[in-house]
C-alpha cells in the first residue's frame, strides 16, 4: 500500500486502542479529549463533503450542529432520554431544516454562497439566544447522557466506542459515495458545472442531495457533542464553529477522506498543547504562548497553509498516489 493508506490506518488504529492506552496510564483524561476529537471529525467530515467534493464553501454548518444538540437538550428537559429516537429526531428537523436552506443557497455560488449560509447560521444562532426557556445565551445543562440502550452511554469507554463506530462508518460511506455515479458527479460539478449540465446531468439536485448529507452528518456531530458535554449551547451555532470546520479540513486535506480526521486531531491537538504550554523559556514565553494560544495556533496554520497547499494529509495522498 501507499504511504497515505498506512499513515490512514495507523490513526484509525489509535483512535481505537486509545482508551485501553489512557486506562493503562492511568490517564482517562484523555478518552474525554480524544472523543472530542472523533466528534471534531465527524462534524469535518460533513463539511469536507460539502466543500472539499462540490466546492461550497460553507460558514453555516454549525447551524446543524447546533440543531443536534438542542434536540438532545431539550427531549432530556422534558424527560424523554431514548437517545437512538433523539438521532431520529435530529435528523428529521435537520433534513427539513437543510432541505429549504439548501434550495435556497444553491441559487447563489462563490462568495454569495458563503455569506447567505453565514446569514442562515446567524439567524438560528440569535433564535437560541432568544430561547429563554431553555437556557438562552448561557446555555442549557444536561441532566445526564441519552441513553442508547444496550450501551450504557454513562461510561466514558462506551461512549468513546459508540462514537469511533460512528465516525469509521461515515468514512467507509463517503469513501463510497464518492467512488459511485452520484460521487462522480458532484466532484464534476466542482471542476466544471456548465459541462456536467450540458452532459444531461441534474446538477442542482446532486449538489442539493450531497449538502442535506453533509447537514445530516453535523448534526450527528451535535447529537454527540452535546451528550459528550452535557451542555447545549448558542455557541455551538456561532459562525466561529463553521470557520473552525472549515479550517480543519483544509488543515487535513479537503477532498480526501481522511483529511478531516487529520485536520480535527492537530487542531484539537494544538489547541490542548499551545493552552496549556509550560515550557521553562525566557521573557515569560510560556506565560505568553498559553495566553495567545490562538494567535500561536494561527501561525501554524499559515505555515501549513503557505507550505503544504492540499493540506497535512493531501500532501501525502499527492506525492504517494494513495487512496483518498
Amino acid at each position: 500500500m501507499k504511504l497515505s493508506n498506512w499513515v490512514a490506518l495507523a490513526l484509525i488504529a489509535a483512535f481505537a486502542l486509545a482508551p485501553l492506552v489512557a486506562h493503562a496510564i492511568g490517564q482517562p483524561f484523555y478518552i474525554v479529549l480524544i472523543s472530542r476529537i472523533m466528534i471534531f471529525a465527524i462534524a469535518a467530515i460533513g463539511v469536507n463533503l460539502a466543500l472539499g467534493y462540490v466546492g461550497m464553501v460553507s460558514l453555516g454548518h454549525a447551524l446543524y450542529i447546533g440543531i443536534g444538540a438542542y434536540v438532545v437538550a431539550i427531549s432530556l428537559f422534558y424527560g424523554f432520554g431514548n437517545g437512538w429516537i433523539h438521532f431520529a429526531i435530529a435528523l428529521a428537523i435537520g433534513a427539513l431544516v437543510a432541505l429549504p436552506i439548501g434550495l435556497v443557497c444553491l441559487r447563489t455560488s462563490g462568495f454569495g454562497f458563503v455569506m447567505i449560509t453565514l446569514a442562515f447560521s446567524q439567524m438560528f444562532f440569535y433564535l437560541a439566544v432568544g430561547l429563554r426557556k431553555y437556557g438562552g445565551d448561557e446555555g442549557m445543562p444536561l441532566p445526564r447522557r441519552s441513553e442508547f440502550f444496550p450501551l450504557e452511554s454513562s461510561n466514558s469507554t462506551a461512549f468513546y466506542y459508540m462514537i469511533f463506530a460512528i465516525m469509521a462508518v461515515l468514512l467507509v460511506f463517503v469513501h463510497r459515495m464518492i467512488h459511485a455515479r452520484f460521487g462522480m458527479v458532484i466532484r464534476g460539478c466542482k471542476l466544471n458545472e456548465a459541462r456536467m449540465n450540458a452532459l444531461g446531468f441534474a446538477t442542482l439536485r446532486h449538489k442539493l442531495i450531497a449538502y442535506v448529507i453533509s447537514a445530516e452528518i453535523c448534526v450527528l456531530a451535535g447529537v454527540l457533542l452535546a451528550n459528550l458535554t452535557r451542555f447545549a449551547t448558542p455557541s455551538y451555532l456561532e459562525w466561529i464553529m463553521s470557520g473552525d470546520l472549515v479550517v480543519m479540513t483544509v488543515l487535513g486535506g479537503a477532498g480526501t477522506v481522511i483529511g478531516p480526521l487529520v485536520g480535527a486531531t492537530v487542531w484539537v491537538a494544538l489547541e490542548e498543547l499551545l493552552s496549556s504550554f509550560d515550557l521553562n523559556l525566557p521573557w515569560n514565553l510560556s506565560e505568553f504562548v498559553r495566553t495567545n494560544w490562538i494567535a500561536a495556533l494561527g501561525i501554524v496554520i499559515i505555515i501549513v497553509a503557505l507550505t503544504l497547499k492540499k493540506g497535512l494529509y493531501g500532501y501525502l495522498v499527492e506525492r504517494s498516489g494513495g487512496v483518498k
